[in-house]
């Protein structure tokens, strides 16, 4: 009998499949303190919080049996995952639950903004009538630009083209076959902007995409253009967005997430051409229904059959294992995450290949730390090890892992190749004894670079002079260089930089760069304070 401890107002709905199943007992037990947790913790097997449980590392340490703790909703913030992962504790929530509520929350912005409702509701209850102050506009025949063609993006572009609107829509990994199947446009951010009447956003919030909605895109935008922001705070740059709606240049916003929350900015939330709620994108009863049947299904599957579908952090490997492999898990989420900086656009395939001694192991953990690399660049904190293969094939994109017992030049060497139609980048890597991680290869060109937070990749033409321009260059900005490696095929023919630095390029730095002769490229990379790596001897 396995025992569930529920200590938020979580529907009984939701929760009936854990009622009624004879292996499981349910004692919900709202509105208690920490301490209170603490004293009945030991003897439960699995947690079921929303957000006013805070659960803590020393809340998680008065656990004896406990192997699971849910989130019946989407954020995990009120939950120590690192505690819990040492712990040996599984984390899980239930991300696709509010597909449709946060959908048709999207659609019912995007119709009062269009027939100013909640203007024409104040007005008149405050005993106006006043029919000609709050004249709208039609959906029919306008142009919708979707900006992240997710679960919830493809179900507003469907309740969308029933009011006949057309759907441009973007997304890094929206092919143009998803996009004819979904009777929709694949389009780019910029033709989103030069054509749309409406635009929603629908992506994570990650480095590339806040302040995406800033002065620069609203000024490419139609004049007159119409925002809705139901996805997350920060994705639109809110002081922008007040500056445009004052000049006009945007018509109307409908926002539902903030920068901050609860909201503070009162020039948005006063502005006359602004709707605006308190993060109601979930907050149906279906939604809460559906987040809690879709925990309690996961709970009894974890218990039952060992399945796992939504866990936030990974069950430990063993220890043998782990320590074995530990440098080049590391190494292989830096490689994922320079690599799709490197391809600079979402890969349609990848390759992994494992050479030497690292070909012998079971390297599962390993691809999908690589993996799992490459997918945050796009899909940010939503990407976890466990669904990491499963978002792949939701993203449509093909992967292939090879093991070659064969060395390679190295006793351990792993390479990583990423496509997209005719473009590539590819990254090899190893562990130097003695000397820890090293990038041994970019694209073609053989280096030896030692992955640290700012990296300068620049292509160019093996001429006398470049080395010493480049670094006048970065000296005139106040930059300073750590190590610098040069590769190239042949002398006096193409060749790469590949430079470390003690602090991020700016578009100014790279503008200076560009305008040199013979460089052909310039790409910053960068790696998150996170994946700043350790030094394995």
């Amino acid at each position: 009998m396995y025992k569930v401890l529920v200590t938020d107002s979580i529907s009984d709905t939701g929760l009936k499949a854990l009622y009624d199943h004879p292996n499981f007992t349910v004692d919900k037990k709202s509105g208690l303190s920490p301490e209170e947790i603490k004293e009945i913790f030991k003897d439960y097997d699995a947690l079921i919080v929303r957000s006013q449980t805070q659960v803590t590392e020393d809340l998680l340490n008065a656990a004896e049996k406990l192997r699971v703790v849910a989130r019946a909703g989407v954020g995990v913030d009120n939950i120590d995952v690192n505690a819990a992962t040492k712990k040996g504790i599984l984390v899980i929530n239930a991300p696709g639950a509010n597909t449709i509520a946060a959908a048709e929350h999207t659609m019912a912005m995007m119709l009062s903004l269009a027939r100013r409702i909640p203007h024409a509701h104040m007005s008149t209850s405050a005993g106006n009538w006043d029919r000609n102050a709050f004249k709208g506009v039609e959906l029919y025949e306008k142009t919708l630009g979707i900006i992240g063609m997710g679960k919830i993006g493809a179900e507003v572009s469907k309740r969308a083209k029933k009011f006949g609107m057309k759907i441009l829509g973007y997304d890094p990994y929206l092919t143009e076959d998803r996009a004819n199947q979904m009777g929709i446009t694949k389009a780019t951010l910029d033709e989103i902007a030069e054509a749309a009447d409406f635009i929603t956003v629908h992506t994570p919030l990650t480095k590339d995409t806040k302040g995406l909605i800033n002065d620069d895109y609203l000024a490419k935008t139609k004049k007159g253009v119409r925002i809705i922001n139901c996805a997350r705070g920060g994705i639109i740059d809110e002081n922008a967005l007040v500056r445009g709606l004052n000049s006009g240049q945007v018509a109307g916003a409908a926002i539902d997430v903030f920068e901050t929350e609860p909201a503070s900015n009162q020039e948005l939330l006063s502005h006359p051409n602004a709707i605006v709620t308190p993060h109601l994108g979930a907050s149906t009863v279906e939604a809460q229904e559906k987040v809690a049947q879709e925990v309690s299904a996961e709970i009894i599957d974890i218990f039952e059959t060992d399945s796992i579908r939504h866990a936030i952090n990974m069950p430990q490997v063993s220890g043998e294992t782990q320590k074995k492999l530990q440098p080049f898990i590391d190494l292989g989420e830096q490689v994922g995450i320079l690599a799709i900086q490197l391809l600079k656009q979402a890969p349609e395939k990848i390759e992994i290949n494992y050479y030497g001694n690292l070909a012998k192991e079971d390297n599962d953990f390993l691809t999908r730390t690589m993996i799992k690399g490459i997918l945050s660049h796009h899909l940010s904190d939503s990407v976890n090890m466990i669904n990491v293969l499963h978002l792949l094939n939701d993203q449509g994109v093909s992967f292939n892992v090879t093991n070659n017992p064969t060395s390679k030049g190295f006793a351990s060497y792993m390479e990583l190749t990423l496509y997209n139609g005719n473009d590539s980048a590819s990254i090899g890597a190893t562990i130097l004894n003695g000397y820890g991680a090293r990038i041994v290869k970019m694209n073609e060109y053989s280096v030896d670079v030692r992955p640290e937070r700012f990296l300068l990749y620049i292509e160019h033409h093996d001429v006398p002079g470049m080395i010493g321009r480049v670094g006048s260059i970065l000296g005139s900005h106040q930059i300073n260089i750590g190590t610098m490696q040069v590769g190239r095929a042949e002398a006096g023919g193409e060749a790469i930089m590949v430079l470390t630095l003690d602090k991020k390029v700016d578009d100014e730095v790279a503008k200076d760069l560009v305008e040199m002769d013979g460089l052909r490229a310039v790409q910053f990379l960068e790696l998150p304070n996170e994946n700043i790596p350790v030094y394995h001897g």
